[in-house]
């Protein structure tokens, strides 16, 4: 059963697709201007405009439909009559109002063909797996480089041109490195500034093979990894263990995420760990499922997540350790290299 068939089993009425990232999953097609439209029977239209519409006429199974620039307004028109789901988190207020003005019935849905990326195909796993080993190489030779001296911003440059060196299509997202009270961000912006000595320096990076993506990041040292410093890190790795350990099919995301908290809470920097502990790596870089303290995911066999605990003092330095992993039968297979020593870098 290919995908549109899947998705076509749970639909009650048309859906129209119009996340690029979803279409780009049922059809294949790779474009900035699409939708498809899937019925419960299993039929799909693909619109888009001329730009694309000799790569959308050779996909097999779904019908072909090209369409003026302006997609949405076009469907209005084509599908006026019609009651029609859409995807309300990713449909602009402007394109539905300009639905409903057309004479489309449109019903809001959330998460459909989400739900159905969330669980890896065998191909997608083997994309997943070649992105972490990638990330896995490019670390190791990260951890021969001398940090100190160098800046953020060129360490972040250095990882841009390192994917492309060992094969990867390029990054998968912005990478951050970032030292002392940068790393206390957990989404911090590379500065121009030199790595000092005695410090911990977050490298939080990925690479994209084929649109999948990988998600990894270290915590090293620019130094000797002992004292205040390395409790940190034992901390924060003590939390990732356990939550990798949670890890199993029928686990619920928000207990995998309890489960990394209980040392960390315990040792009274809870509240220094601000952020969910994971989420779905895929076609994007955050997606289902979730493993977040309010999460209402159920984990599955082949959900591919990220495992990624952290502590953050403000002002001062942070740490974060992060692996993905994909669930199996019986637990999880780890996809890129945990690493419980610190990394210690000139």
């Amino acid at each position: 059963m290919n995908r549109i068939e899947r998705l076509a089993g749970r639909l009650e009425e048309p859906l129209l697709v119009t996340n690029l990232v979803n279409v780009r999953y049922l059809t294949g097609l790779e474009s900035s201007n699409a939708a498809v439209l899937v019925d419960p029977a299993g039929d799909a239209t693909l619109y888009t405009d001329f730009r694309y519409a000799e790569a959308a006429s050779a996909i097999d199974g779904v019908a072909f439909e090209r369409t003026p620039r302006q997609v949405l307004n076009a469907l209005a028109e084509l599908l006026s009559g019609r009651r029609i789901a859409v995807e309300a988190r990713h449909l602009a207020l402007a394109d539905a109002d300009a639905l409903r003005t057309g004479g489309v019935d449109v019903v809001a849905t959330t998460g459909v063909v989400e739900g159905l990326r969330a669980v890896k195909e065998p191909g997608e796993l083997e994309l997943l797996r070649r992105a972490a080993s990638i990330s896995d190489q490019v670390y190791t030779e990260l951890a021969q480089l001398p940090f100190v001296g160098r800046t953020e911003a060129e360490l972040q440059w250095w990882l841009e041109q390192a994917w492309h060196d060992v094969g990867a299509d390029g990054p998968g997202f912005d990478a951050i490195v970032a030292f002392g009270e940068n790393g206390a961000r957990p989404h911090a912006h590379v500065r121009d500034l030199p790595i000092p000595a005695d410090t911990l320096v977050i490298v939080d990076a990925g690479c994209a093979v084929e649109g999948y993506r990988s998600d990894c990041t270290r915590t090293f040292f620019t130094g000797a990894p002992d004292g205040r410093l390395r409790e940190l890190y034992d901390l924060c790795l003590e939390g990732q263990l356990a939550g990798l350990a949670a890890v199993a099919p029928g686990a619920h995301g928000r207990d995998v995420d309890a489960a990394s908290r209980v040392a960390i809470e315990a040792a009274g920097m809870g509240e220094l760990y601000g952020h969910g502990l994971g989420h779905g790596v895929g076609l994007d870089i955050h997606e289902e499922p979730s493993l977040r303290p309010e999460s209402t995911s159920v984990l599955e066999t082949g959900n591919v997540v990220t495992v990624e605990p952290g502590i953050y003092l403000a002002g001062d330095v942070g740490v974060r350790i992060e692996d993905m992993v994909v669930v199996t039968d019986d637990g999880c297979e780890r996809l890129t290299t945990v690493t419980k020593d610190p990394v210690q870098v000139a």
